[in-house]
């Protein structure tokens, strides 16, 4: 099981090679489209980058090139910790 750190003060355990859209959003971070292209759920990664899966097509048309910040609805833990700020 991997984890998710929230704005340091809210955890939660995701299973490995899952999306992380469903407990962030019971955290209340917001979505609309939930395809890559509006941009509602952005996040940045403060620790763990490398324990997210690679960075969608959808992700790079929308952020470029990035080093902090993913979508959301795009992304999937593949273990260990994570930790988010929104």
């Amino acid at each position: 099981m991997a984890k998710l750190v929230f704005n340091d003060d809210e955890e939660a355990e995701v299973a490995d090679g899952e999306a992380i859209k469903p407990v962030c959003e019971e955290i209340g971070i917001p979505f609309a489209c939930e395809e890559g292209v509006c941009g509602t759920c952005v996040v940045e990664v403060e620790e763990g980058m490398d324990n997210l899966t690679e960075f969608t097509q959808e992700e790079l048309d929308f952020l470029g090139e990035q080093d902090v910040e993913r979508l959301a609805c795009q992304c999937k833990v593949k273990g260990g910790c994570v930790r988010l700020k929104f």
